[in-house]
């Protein structure tokens, strides 16, 4: 069995820019990428948040950090480039893990509104 360094890509919204529904939108995203892909945090290699420019209440990182085993994981917020009629309140991420899973066996989460960015990736969500 080869193990491989793999990304692993998804994307939420919020209802509002305040901690409370930043942390259950990251939350949320975090359980579905787990348990979709069985992923175990010690397999995690980093994890790059980005925000758009409408959120800016708490780092999605913070609240990672606050997930069983994810303490050690090196994490980093980024702002998402403002580009004019992109979608806002939209927190993406990268996960890169070490996984013998082949990339089409990956699967990504796209959740809410954020459906709309990839909606080939998302059939039943």
């Amino acid at each position: 069995m080869t193990w491989k360094v793999r990304g692993i890509r998804g994307a939420t919204t919020v209802t509002k820019n305040s901690k409370e529904a930043i942390k259950e939108a990251v939350d949320e995203l975090l359980d579905d990428i787990e348990s979709q892909n069985e992923l175990d945090p010690e397999d995690i290699v980093s994890v790059t948040f980005t925000a758009t420019q409408d959120l800016n209440a708490v780092f999605p990182a913070a609240i990672a950090r606050q997930r069983s085993d994810w303490q050690d994981i090196p994490l980093l917020d980024v702002q998402q480039m403002h580009v004019e009629g992109s979608l806002q309140s939209c927190i993406r991420v990268l996960i890169h893990v070490n996984t013998p899973k082949p990339r089409k066996d990956i699967l990504h989460s796209y959740l809410r509104d954020a459906r709309s960015l990839r909606p080939d990736l998302c059939p039943t969500h």
